[in-house]
């Protein structure tokens, strides 16, 4: 029978779902047809295939070709159906044993010479082989990044000869691994380099500690960009299924997966004339965007009343379930968005409200205007609001270095160990019934909440972010009950909402 089958995988957001690649062989006119609803990319490897095909000194079969990629409402694009399709006409016409390819997945673009070239998204399908229990080969500018999926067999090959010589035992396929080299960490910037500013070094603890998002306010060079860059330092190790779910989504986007810092955090800092699509993703095949990418990591906005409003209220959505769909007419995409927050602005235009030096010339119009560019609903979603002073010359002129992030690390990771030994999420994503659940209050305290709601004109959500950072601190200070320190303290991280709320509804 002139029938072959060969496992591939697709690309459909982060995962990569099974496609049978059917090859039948039958008399008639010499042709070549790809069915199964393929795009141009892929409708093109026919011309790739026989090219490759006969480079390599093998027949190219002069019958009439039937492919059909299945399932046929799955739609598919990009070169890396070129290897299953080669491998499939072989397989039909005789020329490589059949039942060698029922092990095996394979994905990969042919040059027309039969050599492989690299494509992208290699390690969501190496995830999807491995839970399939199949081996997986693939080119080998893909191998290492086939290797980080730790539990799949996978093997690289630079030819499709060596490919063929694999299945046919004649030569045996090396096996992908990630370089030595590639396991390094890069050396993350340290607290110890912010002169001053307790009040905002102890926000940045508490963020790390909670995973709660953070907006600095300060006139210009006062350290905001320096304070947001250290918290990747602190924060703790991401999971071996974090680092995984991270780095599948850098592997999709296109944009080259670093090998050497795959384990480490993302910290994501895009400008702020990026559009809308830049922020949350899409395309015609929806790709990432920059909330994605940081996925399990750090995003900073700054400036963020320079952004485009329209911009930023894309966040909303994320902000509070960790997710992006990226809806389009063939299909739509959902794209993991668990970051966490860091943004950062000038208290007016000209960047001097409320700085002693008395350089601020702006209006109270122009101030309201200013702020108001920056939705209170966003605003609300933001559980922690910093003023950041600028420091006399003196200050930073001072030797004396402040604590450095190793030091505050070790709290930031015993209070996420405490959170965690509660249940599987940090504070700042406990939901509503978890928050009544671990948060609950002494009487006295209640009425200090409600009496602080009622005066700052805060909402319930901004009450239950109070509550999770109260919480937060409580962990910080390794206090089985929220105290009203760890209240008073929560509180005082609101006191720009009514400022900055007013701003917005002006």
């Amino acid at each position: 029978m002139s029938l072959a089958l060969v496992h591939s995988r697709a690309r459909v957001g982060v995962h990569a779902p099974e496609v049978r690649v059917e090859v039948h062989l039958s008399g008639g006119l010499p042709s070549t047809q790809i069915v199964g609803l393929p795009e141009a990319a892929v409708r093109e490897s026919r011309e790739r295939v026989r090219a490759a095909l006969l480079c390599a000194q093998f027949e190219f079969p002069a019958r009439r070709i039937t492919i059909n990629l299945a399932p046929a409402d799955l739609p598919k694009d990009g070169g890396r159906f070129d290897l299953p399709i080669a491998l499939g006409i072989l397989a039909a016409s005789g020329q490589i044993d059949r039942q060698a390819l029922a092990e095996y997945e394979f994905i990969g673009e042919l040059a027309l010479t039969g050599e492989l070239r690299g494509v992208d998204g290699v390690l969501p399908a190496a995830l999807a082989a491995a839970q399939a229990g199949r081996r997986l080969i693939v080119p080998l500018a893909n191998g290492a990044e086939a290797a980080i999926a730790g539990h799949v067999q996978a093997f690289t090959a630079r030819t499709l000869l060596e490919v063929c010589a694999a299945l046919n035992g004649t030569q045996q396929a090396p096996a992908a691994e990630l370089a030595v080299a590639a396991v390094g960490a890069r050396a993350l910037p340290d607290m110890a380099d912010v002169r001053g500013q307790p009040h905002a070094r102890r926000a940045l603890e508490i963020a790390a500690a909670g995973g709660h998002h953070l907006l600095l306010v300060g006139s210009p060079g006062c350290g905001k960009t320096l304070l947001a860059s250290r918290l990747p330092g602190l924060l703790p190790d991401a999971s071996e299924a974090e680092a995984l779910e991270t780095a599948a989504i850098t592997s999709i986007s296109g944009r080259g997966l670093d090998l050497a810092r795959w384990r480490q955090r993302p910290y994501r800092a895009p400008h702020h004339t990026a559009s809308a699509v830049a922020l949350v993703g899409g395309g015609t095949h929806p790709r990432p965007g920059e909330i994605s990418l940081a996925h399990n990591g750090v995003l900073f906005l700054d400036e963020l009343p320079e952004w485009q409003r329209q911009t930023l209220e894309v966040l909303r959505e994320p902000l509070e379930s960790g997710l992006v769909t990226i809806s389009r007419a063939a299909r739509s995409v959902d794209f993991p968005a668990r970051f966490q927050l860091v943004a950062a602005m000038n208290p007016c235009p000209c960047g001097w409200a409320g700085d002693g030096s008395g350089r601020c010339r702006c209006s109270g119009d122009s101030i309201r205007r200013y702020r108001s560019r920056i939705s209170g609903p966003l605003l609300d979603r933001i559980d922690l609001h910093v003023e950041v002073p600028r420091l006399p010359p003196q200050a930073l002129r001072s030797g004396n270095l402040g604590e450095d992030s190793a030091s505050v690390r070790l709290r930031v990771v015993a209070a996420r160990q405490r959170q965690l030994a509660r249940g599987p999420l940090p504070n700042a994503q406990l939901d509503q019934p978890d928050t009544d659940r671990h948060c609950r209050l002494h009487n006295d305290d209640q009425l200090l909440l409600e009496r602080a709601i009622e005066h700052l004109q805060l909402s319930a959500r901004s009450m239950h972010r109070i509550l999770r950072v109260a919480r937060t601190i409580a962990d910080l200070d390794d206090s089985v009950t929220i105290a009203t320190r760890h209240l008073t303290e929560a509180i005082g991280y609101r006191k720009l909402d009514r400022a900055l709320t007013a701003a917005s509804a002006a």
